[in-house]
């Protein structure tokens, strides 16, 4: 594989797992409050950091990318 087809391979897996964590923190901050589950704050935070992850994780495949042309 090349490198670009490397950063798109990435880039669908990024946008994969962050739409799936907005998915599940709206949810869960939604039914949290509407249902008064506390413990569905948990959920939001966990899902919110996967969010995260999976974008920093994005960005961080580019340093591990071959220098220049």
């Amino acid at each position: 594989m090349t490198e670009v087809e490397i950063a798109k391979r990435r880039f669908t897996i990024m946008v994969a797992v962050s739409a799936a964590s907005v998915f599940v923190a709206i949810a869960s901050i939604v039914c949290a409050f509407r249902f008064s589950q506390t413990w569905l704050l948990y959920v939001f935070a966990v899902a919110l950091l996967i969010g995260f992850g999976a974008q920093i994780w994005f960005i961080a495949g580019f340093r591990s990318a071959k220098k220049g042309v």
